[in-house]
């Protein structure tokens, strides 16, 4: 994932921020990653240097293709993760090994990686159990005079 966002990095560089497209592994498209300066301070305490990293570029439909194929070996991917994983294999040289982690449990993509596998995976018995549970959230503007009223309104 890092060598997307390096990309997105140098478009930046280049004073190129773009709005973020949505894509099954958007928050891998941000042209103003926000947590740029963790990759930083990863760089500095490692003393790597930028130009060390690589980077790539894989479209929803290579993505989609790449979660059916590591899904055809046994493992069960999430879009962001199957990006991780094309990018090093087609990047890695004939000697070389390659690692790749994944962040995201494929649950929380299920939308996406049900139809992509064409079928409909269960849910982890931790997320299932309170799959059915009420949803509190409440939609806001941002007015801190109307989030003031709401918190006082639900105080308890």
């Amino acid at each position: 994932m890092l060598m997307i966002l390096f990309h997105a990095i140098c478009l930046r560089a280049k004073g190129l921020p773009n709005q973020t497209i949505a894509t099954l592994s958007n928050a891998m498209d941000v042209s103003q990653p926000n947590n740029w300066p963790r990759i930083e301070t990863l760089l500095q305490r490692q003393k790597w240097e930028l130009d060390e990293l690589s980077h790539g570029v894989v479209d929803d439909r290579m993505t989609e293709k790449t979660v059916q194929q590591l899904a055809s070996k046994g493992y069960i991917s999430e879009p962001h993760s199957a990006v991780a994983y094309l990018i090093l294999r087609d990047q890695l040289q004939d000697d070389e090994y390659g690692l790749f982690l994944s962040t995201a449990h494929p649950a929380k993509f299920k939308q996406s990686v049900d139809r992509i596998l064409a079928k409909t995976l269960p849910l982890p018995a931790a997320l299932a159990k309170r799959a059915n549970l009420p949803i509190f959230s409440h939609q806001l503007p941002a007015d801190f005079a109307l989030l003031r009223k709401f918190l006082f309104m639900h105080a308890t």
